[in-house]
């Protein structure tokens, strides 16, 4: 199938990352133009090395809004955003769960960015008509297990639907994506309360089909990928 993307520019932020890359060689396999976005030059020069040297780079802290301009100012006329530049829960201290000033840290650094790169780059979707806009968020918003994880996530959902009405009949599309565990080795069952293993593969997949033209009526959606928390409806 024909996406309908061959030729339009994509910007991953957190595109050295497990997913981002996964999204950037199937954005690529559609014919789409990438740049990679993150903080490590040298890790994104890396990847895009692995990737053929077929995707840009540019250099972008979603937490500064003076680098989110810039990068977006240089590379111009971007057609599809994907946000999945935020710190893996694994990597947050559990100990201070529910700590103010941990949940604010990771709030910024996931919901506040996002909100960063999409304020900088929606204006130019709108007057050219064409936008696709894709944040990566996570299944931690479906439960209450942990707070930190429920209200970064959550504030993703929320504010990705907020700005998809503020967008409607425009042209552009913002949806969100949330895998549980995302592993190269998915575990075939699936835990009370917790939901389905995905790989990155599978989660691009999601993520480039929502970027695609045929998906121009889903916007303002909220999509699990991986089965969806078992025994929550």
């Amino acid at each position: 199938m024909d996406l309908g993307i061959a030729g339009r520019t994509a910007l991953i932020v957190g595109g050295s990352g497990l997913i981002g890359r996964a999204v950037a060689s199937a954005l690529l396999s559609e014919g789409a133009g990438v740049i990679l976005a993150g903080r490590d030059a040298a890790r994104l020069a890396r990847v895009a090395a692995e990737l053929g040297d077929r995707p840009g780079f540019v250099t972008l802290d979603n937490r500064d809004r003076a680098t989110v301009s810039a990068a977006v100012g240089a590379v111009r006329d971007i057609d599809i955003l994907v946000n999945a530049a935020a710190p893996p829960a694994h990597t947050l201290d559990p100990a201070l769960d529910h700590d103010p000033e941990q949940i604010l840290d990771a709030v910024d650094a996931k919901a506040i960015g996002y909100l960063r790169t999409m304020d900088a780059v929606l204006p130019g979707m709108r007057e050219r008509g064409f936008g696709r806009v894709v944040n990566v968020s996570g299944q931690n918003a479906f439960t209450t297990r942990t707070v930190l994880g429920s209200v970064r996530n959550s504030a993703v959902i929320t504010a990705s639907k907020a700005l998809a009405d503020a967008y409607a009949g425009s042209g552009v599309t913002i949806n969100v994506v949330n895998p549980a565990i995302v592993t190269r080795e998915p575990r075939a069952t699936v835990e009370p309360a917790g939901g389905g293993d995905s790989t990155p593969e599978q989660v691009a997949a999601l993520v480039t089909y929502l970027a695609s033209a045929h998906a121009a009526t889903i916007t303002g959606e909220s999509i699990a990928v991986g089965h969806r928390v078992l025994g929550v409806q």
